[in-house]
């Protein structure tokens, strides 16, 4: 571990929440960062940096949802709190919120560490616990339309890796539970560490949360009923491309095509136009001959200051600091 980072005498006690049909990759991901983190330590001569184990809330070990068993501390523990809360994601999520004992231990037990995190669908279990009323949180982005549903007092971001709010983290599909870790190693440790880790795991230096899950186009393209118009959409960014003009395009009235369109993509036409025209200036973006007031007008935005308004509120960077985290 290169410019070897401050490390304290304690470790950093570390606890992944696993249930019944936990995702393997949403306990496993987190867990081998830090493993990887103290093995670099060790082998620079400190002392390791976190102590991470597994929970459940039963004892005995729980099965994956891809079949493979998990040893894991159980019951839930009642001892000091850890550092650092990791709630795992995966389809046994769903008959786990139903448990009121295990949402107990939730909110006594994250409110008093210093964070509280999930992967994947595990921000469902935060939410049910009340963790995230008020708060900015993201989850896989096939799940992201129900979350927000289910739970309307949660500001759902439907392109983060991840999403930090105050003491609580929330990340997207599977494999971002490796970027959140890492994302904590960074912060913990310091970035040369994080870097440091990341090489070892061989996997992308942390991808910044900011960035897109997944392609707008394909997650859009949930419903083939508007394959056709958001292809159309696609390469017409430059027209206004107002409700009018789309209900014309399907055939429908503006009121059919406004509910239709809502119950099949989860959002609004005007969001949708927006996420697309943002995905579109980010691979624009990455020509370093075109300037950024040019890629707002090839995308549709009609400014500057209107690109730079979508892309805060979507990505939480503006155009000129994405073109620098994200060079060709």
């Amino acid at each position: 571990m290169p410019d070897t980072p401050w490390i304290p005498p304690e470790p950093r006690r570390v606890e992944i929440l696993a249930f019944p049909r936990v995702q393997l990759l949403d306990v496993a991901g987190p867990l081998q960062v830090l493993a990887t983190a103290n093995e670099l330590a060790r082998a620079a001569g400190c002392p390791q940096p976190y102590a991470p184990r597994v929970v459940a809330p039963e004892a005995g070990g729980v099965a994956a949802s891809a079949g493979l068993m998990l040893a894991a501390d159980g019951p839930l523990p009642r001892s000091r709190p850890p550092d650092t809360l990791i709630v795992a994601g995966g389809p046994g999520v769903r008959e786990v919120m139903t448990n009121p004992g295990v949402l107990r231990w939730l909110r006594q037990r994250a409110g008093r560490t210093r964070r509280a995190a999930s992967v994947c669908t595990g921000a469902f279990l935060l939410a049910a616990a009340g963790l995230l009323d008020g708060r900015r949180a993201t989850t896989h982005w096939r799940f992201c339309a129900e979350l927000a549903r289910r739970f309307p007092s949660v500001e759902v971001e439907t392109d983060a890796i991840f999403v930090h709010d105050g003491s609580v983290w929330t990340s997207a599909g599977v494999t971002a539970g490796i970027d959140l870790a890492l994302a904590f190693v960074e912060a913990d440790l310091g970035r040369k560490a994080a870097l440091a880790v990341a090489r070892e795991l061989v996997v992308f230096a942390k991808r910044p949360g900011g960035q897109a899950q997944f392609s707008v186009g394909l997650a859009l393209g949930g419903s083939e009923e508007f394959d056709a118009l958001h292809e159309w959409m696609t390469g017409n960014l430059h027209r206004g491309l107002t409700v009018p003009e789309l209900a014309k395009f399907t055939g429908m009235s503006e009121r059919s095509f406004l509910r239709h369109y809502r119950a099949a993509t989860g959002t609004t036409p005007a969001r949708a136009v927006e996420r697309l025209r943002v995905e579109a200036a980010k691979s624009a973006l990455a020509d370093a001959r075109r300037s950024v007031k040019d890629v707002a007008r090839r995308c549709g935005f009609g400014s500057e200051e209107t690109m730079r308004r979508s892309f805060i509120r979507m990505l939480r960077v503006s155009p000129r600091d994405y073109r620098e985290r994200f060079p060709a």
